[in-house]
Order: C-alpha cells, then sequence, then structure tokens
C-alpha cells in the first residue's frame, strides 16, 4: 500500500464521529490506517466522551502522538458525568441544532499558523450521521468524506425511509401494528434487497409519530449525504455486493473499507496501535479466564454498548444460559438494565459460578479472536457483527434497535451464519440456541458458513484484496486530490 512521501507537507483530516461507541471505534480505527499512510489526524471527540476516555483508558491515554491529536467540541447536552451512552434522541437532536457553530470556531483554530507545525485542514472525515460537517465543510471550502458506521443493507434501509412515509408504510396507524404482523409485511420494491421485510427495515419507522426524532433524523442524514465527495462503508464487496450497488447508483463514490480490524492488523506503529477507543474500562480477567477453557466450548455474550434490557429479560437470559450447561462469558454493563443496577438471581450466579465469568466491559476483538469462543450471543451492532465476522464465529441474534433488525436478517438468512431469538425471549429458546449453536447439527453449519466468510473477509484486507485496493484508491482518488 502506497503513502505519502516524507518531504510533502502532511496533508490533514479532520475526523469527527457520533459521540456512542458504535462510531468512534472504526472512526479511531479508520484514523490509524491514514495517519500510518502519512495523514496527519486531528480526532474530534465531544467534552463528555473524551472525559469518558479519560477515565476508562488513563490520563496520558489521549496525548496522542506526533501528527495524531485529540481534541473536544460541545455536544449541547446538559453536563453530566454518568458513565454511560447519553440518550440518543436527545444526542441526534442536540448535535443537529447546537454543534455547528463550535465546529466552525474548532476549524477556524486549526486553519490558523500554529506554533507546534500542523498542516492546514485539507479535509474533514465525517460520520455520516453528523451532516452538520457538511455545512461547516462549505463555509470553509473543504472537501467532506462521509463514513456510515452501519452495514451497507443497513444504511441502504435508511435511505428508503422517506420512500416508506410516501408510500404509507409509516408511521404505523397504532401501536397494535408492532405485535399483529403488521412487520411481517415484504416490501418488494427495494432494489438490492429481496424478501425483507418491514420487520427487518431500521427499528425507528416503528413509530406513529410522523413527527419522530428518528425517523425524521434519518430522513434528513441520508438525503445529506449525496452531498459528501465520498462514502466509507466498513464492510466488504463479497458480503453485501447488492447492497453496494444499489447505494452505488444513487450516492457519491462508495469505498468499502472492511473489516476495518482486519486492515489494521497492518499498522506496524506500537504507540498508534496503543490509541485505545473503549469508553468503558476493559477487565482483564475476560482473556486470563478464556485462556483456561478448550477451543470452542464457551459462549460469549455481549448485547454492545446501548441496548438496555429489562429485569424480566435479564433474568430469562441468565436462566437460559445455565439450563444449557455451557461455559459462558457474559458482559453486564453497569447501565444494562433500564432504570436499574442490573441485578442478577442469587441462584443463577451459585448455579454457574464454575463455568462462567461475569464482567463488565471486556476487549471484544480479542475476546472474539480467542480459540475457546465457540460463538457470540449478540444484538446484532455492526461493529459487533462485523467483528464476528472477522473472527470466523457464529452467532445467536436478538437485535435490540436501528439496523441490527436488519443485519440480523442477513446473518440468519443472506449470511448464515446466525441463530435469531425472538423478541420476547423465554429461558427454554435461549436454553435450546445455545446448545444448538455449541453442539448441534445446525450449529455445525452455520459454522462452516461463519469460517467462509472468515475467509472471504481476509481475501478482502489481504494485499491485492478488494478492501486493501479501495484504501489506496480512496487517498489517491479522493483525499489527495
Amino acid at each position: 500500500m502506497g503513502s505519502i512521501a516524507g518531504n510533502e507537507q502532511k496533508p490533514h483530516l479532520v475526523f469527527v464521529p457520533y459521540p456512542a461507541q458504535g462510531h468512534i471505534t472504526p472512526m479511531i480505527k479508520l484514523a490509524k490506517l491514514l495517519h500510518q499512510k502519512g495523514f496527519f489526524i486531528t480526532f474530534v471527540n465531544t467534552e463528555f466522551n473524551h472525559r469518558r476516555l479519560l477515565k476508562s483508558l488513563g490520563p496520558s491515554a489521549l496525548d496522542g502522538l506526533p501528527g495524531f491529536h485529540f481534541t473536544t467540541i460541545p455536544d449541547g447536552l446538559p453536563p453530566s458525568d454518568a458513565d454511560a451512552t447519553q440518550d440518543v434522541p436527545s444526542l441526534c437532536v442536540s448535535t443537529t441544532t447546537t454543534c455547528l457553530e463550535p465546529f466552525c470556531e474548532l476549524l477556524s483554530r486549526l486553519s490558523s499558523p500554529t506554533s507546534d507545525g500542523s498542516p492546514p485542514v485539507s479535509c474533514i472525515v465525517s460520520d455520516g450521521v453528523m451532516s452538520f460537517t457538511l455545512k461547516a465543510a462549505e463555509r470553509f471550502g473543504l472537501p467532506e468524506v462521509l463514513f456510515w458506521t452501519p452495514s451497507a443493507c443497513g444504511f441502504l434501509a435508511y435511505t428508503h425511509y422517506k420512500n416508506l412515509v410516501e408510500k404509507g408504510y409509516t408511521p404505523l396507524k397504532d401501536a397494535s401494528q408492532v405485535t399483529n404482523g403488521y412487520l411481517d409485511t415484504t416490501i418488494d420494491w427495494i432494489e438490492g434487497m429481496k424478501d425483507i421485510r418491514l420487520r427487518d427495515i431500521p427499528s425507528f419507522i416503528r413509530t406513529t409519530d410522523r413527527n419522530d426524532i428518528m425517523l425524521n433524523f434519518f430522513i434528513q442524514e441520508t438525503e445529506a449525504a449525496k452531498r459528501g465527495k465520498a462514502l466509507i462503508i466498513n464492510t466488504f464487496d463479497a458480503l453485501e455486493q447488492d447492497s453496494l450497488d444499489a447505494l452505488s447508483s444513487v450516492l457519491p463514490p462508495i469505498y468499502t473499507l472492511g473489516p476495518l480490524q482486519l486492515m489494521t492488523k497492518r499498522v506496524q506503529d506500537q504507540n498508534l496501535n496503543a490509541i485505545g477507543s473503549s469508553l468503558w474500562k476493559e477487565d482483564t480477567e475476560c482473556i486470563k479466564w478464556l485462556d483456561t477453557k478448550e477451543p470452542d466450548s464457551v459462549l460469549y455474550v455481549n448485547f454492545g454498548s446501548i441496548t438496555t434490557v429489562t429485569a424480566q429479560q435479564l433474568t430469562e437470559f441468565a436462566w437460559g444460559l445455565a439450563n444449557s450447561k455451557k461455559q459462558f462469558l457474559w458482559i453486564i454493563r453497569p447501565d444494562l438494565v433500564a432504570g436499574d443496577s442490573a441485578t442478577l438471581p442469587e441462584e443463577f450466579v451459585t448455579e454457574t459460578k464454575d463455568r462462567s465469568l461475569l464482567a463488565k466491559w471486556g476487549a471484544q476483538e480479542q475476546i472474539l479472536n480467542h480459540p475457546a469462543v465457540g460463538g457470540f450471543l449478540t444484538h446484532s451492532g455492526w461493529n459487533s457483527t462485523i467483528e464476528t465476522i472477522g473472527a470466523g464465529k457464529p452467532v445467536i441474534c436478538w437485535p435490540f434497535f436501528a439496523e441490527q433488525q436488519t443485519n440480523c436478517r442477513y446473518s440468519c438468512v443472506e449470511w448464515g451464519n446466525g441463530l435469531e431469538i425472538d423478541n420476547n425471549v423465554k429461558r427454554d429458546e435461549v436454553e435450546a440456541l445455545v446448545r444448538e449453536l455449541i453442539d448441534g447439527e445446525k450449529g455445525k453449519s452455520i459454522k462452516n458458513k461463519a469460517l467462509d466468510w472468515k475467509k472471504k473477509a481476509e481475501e478482502a484486507t489481504a494485499p491485492g484484496g478488494s478492501s486493501y485496493l479501495n484504501l489506496d484508491k480512496l487517498i489517491n482518488e479522493v483525499l489527495l486530490h
């Protein structure tokens, strides 16, 4: 892979992730890849998340490196010290309405001659759902590349929100349509998505309110995507070709650079590799515990950074895992149970203590790639999905919201590497699916499919592969042009 010659002034990229874990993680990976290629990076977190990163990673974690700086803008929400993701609709309103001027002030400072010799800003690389940055780019005469962090299939579904409203599929006539079978309606007119049902479309259409914040936010942000100079998606061509073809027909050039966790394996600089992105402190016991287990014997359970469950759902999952008699590593965030602390039944803890580990947070990529892990019970967020594909592990999907429903559908139907749990979770079903995944015939078949996808992911990111070549194309056709 080529890089910028040493005697040239470095081009300066300003990265702006949406302020949530699932967005910061892939943006940091991309920033590392481009820094290694010779770009000067300024990475812009919100003040709230900057404090959380310092708390989880340590006081010097965001000192950066030569040519890789961290800075902040306010998110416009009331001050908070909570160790949890902020309310998503509130964040979407706030970033849209309050972040433009602070970001423009930051760009002005970065554009002024500085004593530290940082080069003038040459391009903005923004999260696809932070489209206020496009207004700033237009004001400063800068090109902007948009990084859409969902799957291509999820992004494609979002781009049809406007059509779903116009054709009368959403908003719902009343709340009963969520449960009465209406969501099983097949949508046969979305190019690139075959046999897709309303229930597989990102969940924000499940509203009865035409003024719903999230419904309108995605109509606004997908429309803004047309104004980017190029788009980046953390996927690879072989995985999502139909969705990518459909998107490419209506949007600026798309560069698939995934799985990013495989691409960043080529980053040689240990200091660069050491830059972390976890908003929660990672428990180091997870890997030590897995080291004591047999290959493919442990189920990893993690519902991501935003999902919340009810106390009843937590209990059903717990007894399903216990009754399966399998070993499991379960990540239970302090804020996992809505409005409550995550308290498990004492009998469950006693019964499973010899074959389970419960942790608050863990190094997910390392866990997924551990030989002891035989499968993943997941919320089907895109980072978790693409990391699992890169690790060649099968999944049990329990989608919570957003495009997790779409990812679940693709995992279980299109890609064949997953099994789905009903939204109304019951312990018997959890037990049966865990046993099937670890030991069953269907489990064997989806494990083989998972390994096939891992091979294809490795081919895409190896020298000469589609994602490998796309990184050079992005640099030469867009970032240096």
